[in-house]
This record gives C-alpha cells, structure tokens and sequence, in this order.
C-alpha cells in the first residue's frame, strides 16, 4: 500500500472514529435528559485534546443525583456494549471516560467552580443539548 492510500485510510478511520464518538455523546446526553439532568452541554474539543474527542458535562441538584445519573449512564451503555476505559466518582463529581467521550456530572455548586465550558470554549465548539421533538 502507497503512502497515499495509506493516509487515505488513516483519514477515513479517524472521521468514522470521530462521528462514532459523537453519536455516543448525544446518546449519553439523551439518557441524561431523561433523568433530568441539569445543564445539559456537550464540548467538542477534538481538535484542542488528544484525551477525548468531546465531553458532556451536566449539573445535578444533589450528591445523590450524581451518582444515580452516573450509574443510569453506566447500566445504558453497558447493554449496548460500551464500557467505561476509567471512572472517577466523588459525591460532587463523576467523571467518566468513554474513549472519545468524557461524562462529566457536576453537583450544581461544584460545576460553578470548575468551569469546563470556559475552559474548552474557542467560540464555536459548545452546543447546549435540546431533546429532539417528539
């Protein structure tokens, strides 16, 4: 195989790669809505982060919301065949990583202090998650 054929291939690999991942990102921010999560925003930071391709950050009302939107995310993914690569679960934030995606469930007061949107934002890449019309 010639080298263009080659990058060729990397390139439509890395486009089905990127389009899985953010399939899996707006599943993951439908489940949140169904358990009424807060705030629901999902980051595309594939072009500033080898780590993750987006993240979907959400705001729950308490430290036991963030575990029960943590585990709802868990058992969903887990019946489509998608695992968690790590997890890090605290009473005011969940992060979990799903390869090219990156859960981030914040206890309300703690999001404040964090600001990922801030962070990630270059002006185009943060869309606030509306559920599609029924």
């Amino acid at each position: 195989m010639d080298i263009k054929n080659a990058s060729l291939k990397r390139q439509a690999q890395l486009k089905k790669s990127i389009e899985l991942s953010k399939e899996t990102a707006y599943e993951i921010a439908a489940y949140l809505d169904q358990k009424k999560a807060i705030d629901i925003t999902i980051i595309d930071i594939f072009d500033q982060s080898i780590i993750a391709d987006f993240f979907v950050v959400c705001s729950a009302k308490s430290t036991t919301a963030v575990k029960a939107l943590s585990d709802h995310i868990d058992e969903k993914l887990s019946k489509k065949g998608i695992e968690p690569k790590a997890r890090d679960i605290d009473p005011k934030w969940a992060a979990i990583d799903y390869n090219g995606v990156i859960l981030h469930i914040f206890y309300e007061e703690t999001r404040s202090v964090f600001k990922l949107e801030k962070l990630w934002d270059n002006g185009q890449n943060i869309k606030i998650y509306q559920p599609a019309e029924e």
